[in-house]
């Protein structure tokens, strides 16, 4: 049976993309090799930047310690914006250094202060506990604004994949419970909907790839561990949420050529339609994690620079 039709990829990204090994669905032996791979160490990261960094273990509802790294440039004010950050990886890998360049762009260009959450893990701990875990780290945020020298009232949640999810989840959260507030939200290729149905889905199945079909049913069987329909909390799948109204400020990216594409349009459309804020950028050619794993790329340095001028004029207008 022949594949399905999909969007060619981006010229540039597609040649940079031959060089990296894919493959067509995680398994739990690939997940362990892939979690024993040596990532950037922030210390590389950090090179060349004024920044104080500090480490704090924040308690999870059940006790349990979740790091956090609070990152402040040098010279940043009394009052200074804040990005909280999650990282990507199917809520099955990584940890909070991952994609941590993004952030540290708008450190750099804006002299935001940025925490980084490292919730915890499926399947080891699935559910709602990552989501949850990210909450607790939003509260402590919150409580602790004075210290951190951040406006309690320019508080950005941020996260690309899994992280743009759990972002989303997080929003709900505060929505929801009442607190703490949010300023802003930035989405990026987000996983929102655990049930994995869309023509984006179907489209990039059966062969390798960044992040396919099947990769992404391994991911949330780990997170889920079995649950479905209605047991599945929307604060663990953000596209169920019944009601999408009195969110902050969304901005949502993805590539036109990956598995999230109609997931992320969607739940834009449906901001939209409850009277909310939201702008999208489906960007053509890029396929998942584009402008993470490529950020020189001429199609990478445009959507980075478009969420950094939307990030830039929401924060002023607040």
């Amino acid at each position: 049976m022949s594949s399905p039709a999909r969007p060619a990829l981006d010229p540039e990204l597609n040649a940079l993309l031959a060089g990296v090994p894919l493959v067509p669905a995680i398994t739990p032996q690939l997940l362990t090799q892939l979690r024993g791979m040596p990532s950037t160490p922030v210390e590389d990261l950090l090179e060349g930047r004024a920044v104080e960094r500090r480490e704090v273990m924040v308690p999870a509802t059940d006790g349990a310690g979740i790091p956090m790294t609070v990152l402040t440039p040098a010279g940043a004010g009394p009052a200074a914006p804040c990005v909280y950050w999650m990282h990507g990886g199917g809520m099955i890998m990584g940890d909070r250094f991952s994609q941590l360049d993004i952030p540290l762009e708008w450190l750099d260009l804006l002299g935001a202060v940025v925490v980084t959450v490292d919730y915890r893990l499926a399947p080891e701990a699935g559910g709602a506990t990552p989501v949850e875990d990210c909450y607790r780290g939003l509260q402590w945020i919150a409580g602790h604004a004075g210290d951190l020298g951040i406006d309690p009232g320019r508080v950005v949640v941020a996260g690309a994949s899994a992280g743009g999810g759990l972002a989303a989840g997080v929003t709900l959260m505060a929505r929801d419970r009442g607190t703490p507030p949010i300023a802003a939200q930035v989405l990026i290729c987000p996983m929102l909907d655990h049930r994995n149905t869309t023509t984006s889905s179907r489209q990039y199945a059966g062969e390798p790839g960044v992040w396919t079909r099947e990769s992404n049913e391994f991911a949330w069987n780990a997170v889920l561990g079995g649950l479905d329909g209605d047991r599945v909390p929307a604060y663990v799948s953000p596209a169920t949420a019944e009601d999408l109204s009195g969110l902050p400020a969304t901005y949502i990216d993805a590539g036109s050529a990956e598995v999230f594409r109609d997931e992320d349009v969607e739940y834009a459309t449906r901001i939209w339609a409850a009277g909310g804020q939201a702008e999208l950028h489906v960007w053509a050619g890029g396929f998942h994690g584009f402008d993470a794993l490529f950020p020189q790329a001429g199609l990478s340095a445009a959507a980075r620079q478009t969420r950094t001028g939307w990030l830039t004029r929401t924060l002023d207008a607040g």
